[in-house]
C-alpha cells in the first residue's frame, strides 16, 4: 500500500502553486489587489483572532463555498479579477487548497508561507 503523507501532498502541491511571503501578501492587501481568504477553523479564529479584511472559508468547505455559482462570487464579495491569497495557521492547508482551486480553474491563486503566524509577525491587523 502506497499512501502519501500530508507532507508529501504539500510538497507535490508546492511544485504547482505560487507561494508568497507574508510581506508580499501585506503589500497586495494594502493596495487592494487581492482577496485574503482565511482557511482556519472557527475555533482557531476564536483563539487567535482574524486578519482584518479577510474572508473566512474553512478548508473543509472551500470547494462548496467558492465556485462560479457561489454567493461570494455572484455578489462580488470575492472579486475573481483580483488575486486570491489563501492562508491557514502555518501554510499546509493553504498549499493544498491553492492546488485545489487551481484544479477547479481559478487563476492568480497563491498561499502565504508561514500562514497566520507569519502574517501576524509582518504586521497584519488582527481583530480579536
Amino acid at each position: 500500500m502506497n499512501i502519501k503523507s500530508p507532507q508529501t501532498l504539500i510538497l507535490e502541491a508546492s511544485k504547482e502553486i505560487k507561494t508568497i511571503s507574508a510581506k508580499e501578501a501585506l503589500n497586495l492587501s494594502k493596495n487592494n489587489k487581492c482577496n485574503l481568504i482565511d482557511l482556519r477553523e472557527e475555533s482557531e479564529l476564536n483563539n487567535s483572532g482574524a486578519i482584518e479584511n479577510s474572508s473566512h472559508i474553512p478548508r473543509g468547505l472551500l470547494e462548496f463555498t467558492l465556485n462560479a455559482n457561489s454567493p461570494l462570487i455572484q455578489n462580488n464579495i470575492i472579486d475573481i479579477k483580483k488575486d486570491i491569497v489563501l492562508f491557514c495557521a502555518a501554510g499546509g492547508r493553504s498549499a493544498l487548497a491553492a492546488k485545489t482551486l487551481k484544479d477547479m480553474g481559478f487563476k492568480n491563486i497563491s498561499h502565504v508561507e508561514g500562514g497566520f503566524g507569519a502574517m501576524e509577525r509582518e504586521g497584519f491587523k488582527i481583530k480579536k
